[in-house]
């Protein structure tokens, strides 16, 4: 799975399988805890995160939205700008 981003220590990542399910989303890891993300709207739908650490994946996939939309439509790796 490869890694999209990293900030603050937590590392962005998502599945470049065709079988991954949907809905579309990110998988985000903080220390032990580990999430997945809903791209479309933040929702955590598997795992847990920290709050202040929920907060900030949130932030950095609202500002990534389009482009994490076309990773999981093209299945094509790029890398992204970690939250500042």
């Amino acid at each position: 799975m490869p890694v999209i981003s990293r900030f603050y220590g937590i590392i962005i990542r998502m599945y470049f399988i065709q079988a991954e399910h949907n809905p579309p989303h990110i998988h985000a890891i903080y220390g032990e805890d580990v999430a997945e993300i809903a791209i479309h709207d933040g929702e955590v739908l598997d795992g847990h995160l920290p709050p202040k650490a929920l907060s900030m994946v949130r932030e950095w996939i609202s500002n990534n939205k389009d482009a994490l939309l076309k990773m999981w439509e093209t299945q094509e790796f790029q890398k992204l700008s970690p939250l500042e």
